[in-house]
């Protein structure tokens, strides 16, 4: 039997092999794990359907087409005695000193943060270094402490500079993951597909604050999660894109599609690069029903446990750059979204509050969006209702 590619989502069209867990030749039981594939938004095991000696068309990291046949499982084949001996016994495995194999996302991200990935102890099966064991900085390995040399009576004898490194070792070339040549070609089509303009505002946060600071530690008691600021943006721009619903739709072709539901999308930081999962029917929602759906998502995200559902079909997204320290940005949008709202850090500010100067938490925030469907005049009203509803929380909570 053949071992075919699986039709992972309807735009995906293509997979890097990732790690074969068995070798070629090797006897594979029914459900037994195969290998990995990683795509540009999630990565998939593959099991063996059926038991057979496994022969492997394709090698760890190459790219494939959905489709593709990578393997074949000959089904005719019987297991060895010694295979079957094992398969009956629980014996311990034998120790062995050859190192584990490495998933190809490993080498390409050490090498982005400057980590040596043979020096670092592996977590996985066997040992196998995992995208989660890099350290995010190549300061974060220890390293041994250099021993100072003898000194020594003898003079040093002169030498001649050393010749200049050659070009190949000044520079690391890998190739970009599947994840990464998605987030570039959205990109690229984001600036070059669409009219794409941003509007600035600013909100004084004290009255959310005030109110999360009254309500943290029985709102703790009685869900089981924190309060956090994030369900307030998403409950200001899931009421107010009910007013706005150009906000919340779509071109498609010469149509303009409105969505009379908002999936609204929260942008997370992962190890294997920026994803955005869908907090469904977001505008139904209480607000911890907001914050445990958030908390897992990123949880999941973070351990690359997202499934490829959770990815897709968002129809607003929020961007909250605020937690890396961002002051003022423009965020880019999502296709084919059009309209993304951009979150930035609280700064104690002085801002003037009925003829006098006072000092204020304020947050930046933008909105970019596409002109072709929306325009100045929507996108500016629909950021200073989102600003109203924070500024005011009461008329969130009341909708009004």
């Amino acid at each position: 039997m053949d071992i075919i590619v699986p039709q992972v989502g309807e735009s995906i069209v293509e997979a890097e092999i990732g790690e074969w867990f068995k070798k070629d030749g090797e006897y594979v039981n029914k459900d037994d794990l195969l290998l990995e594939l990683e795509t540009e938004k999630v990565n998939v095991e593959l099991n063996a359907e059926a038991s057979g000696t496994l022969t492997i068309l394709a090698g760890q990291g190459e790219t494939i087409k959905i489709g593709a046949v990578i393997g074949k499982i000959d089904e005719t084949a019987t297991a060895s005695p010694s295979v079957a001996a094992s398969d009956s016994t629980e014996a311990a495995p034998a120790a062995t000193t050859e190192p584990a194999a490495m998933n190809p996302a490993v080498p390409k991200i050490a090498a982005e943060r400057g980590v040596d990935p043979t020096t670092l102890p592996g977590s996985g099966r066997d040992g196998r270094v995992l995208v989660d064991d890099i350290p995010s900085t190549a300061a974060a390995v220890a390293k041994p402490t250099p021993v100072e040399p003898e000194p020594t009576s003898t003079p040093a004898p002169v030498t001649q500079p050393a010749p200049p490194t050659e070009t190949a070792e000044r520079i690391t070339r890998i190739p970009m993951s599947q994840l990464r040549k998605k987030v570039a070609e959205h990109l690229l089509k984001a600036k070059q597909g669409t009219a794409m303009l941003t509007t600035f505002n600013e909100i004084d946060m004290s009255r959310v604050m005030a109110l999360r600071k009254s309500y943290k530690e029985s709102f703790q008691e009685k869900y089981g999660v924190p309060l956090g600021f994030m369900s307030f943006f998403v409950k200001a721009c899931a009421e107010t894109l009910k007013i706005y619903p150009e906000v919340n739709g779509s071109i498609d072709g010469n149509d303009i599609v409105y969505h009379n539901y908002y999936d609204i999308g929260v942008a997370v930081g992962s190890k294997r690069g920026l994803v955005v999962p869908v907090i469904r029917d977001a505008d139904t929602l209480h607000f911890d029903e907001i914050e445990k759906t958030i908390r897992d998502l990123a949880g999941r995200a973070a351990n690359g446990k997202l499934t490829l559902e959770e990815l897709q079909n968002g129809t607003f997204t929020i961007s909250n750059g605020g937690i890396y320290g961002s002051v003022l940005s423009t965020p880019i949008l999502n296709p084919p979204q059009s309209a993304i709202l951009g979150m930035h850090a609280i700064q104690d500010r002085a801002v003037v509050v009925a003829g006098e100067i006072v000092i204020r938490p304020m947050m930046n925030i933008a909105l970019s969006y596409d002109h072709r469907i929306i325009d100045g005049q929507q996108a500016v009203s629909f950021l200073k209702q989102v600003k109203d509803y924070i500024d005011n929380p009461e008329t969130l909570l009341l909708k009004v």
